[in-house]
């Protein structure tokens, strides 16, 4: 279960940053949608936070590494 939460926590993160990105560039940047589109992946890739379920000693646990932030976060 925990595996699932943190693939589910993954794709909407990623999700918002990607679509927040893309309706900034394609209203304010970019012209072309492709290029839009391909930027904002990029930029969601890299900006998102990075959820990972580790098993531990008492159990599996659920770690977050979120960018520009020392460490890793248990949730």
């Amino acid at each position: 279960m925990q595996k699932f939460k943190a693939f589910l926590y993954n794709f909407i993160c990623f999700a918002i940053l990607f679509f927040g990105f893309r309706y900034l560039l394609s209203e304010w940047i970019v012209s072309s949608s492709l290029t839009a589109t391909l930027i904002s992946a990029v930029l969601s890739m890299v900006l998102s936070p990075k959820f990972a379920s580790v098993e531990t000693e008492k159990g599996r646990k659920l770690f977050v590494k979120i960018p520009f932030v020392k460490g890793v976060k248990e949730l």
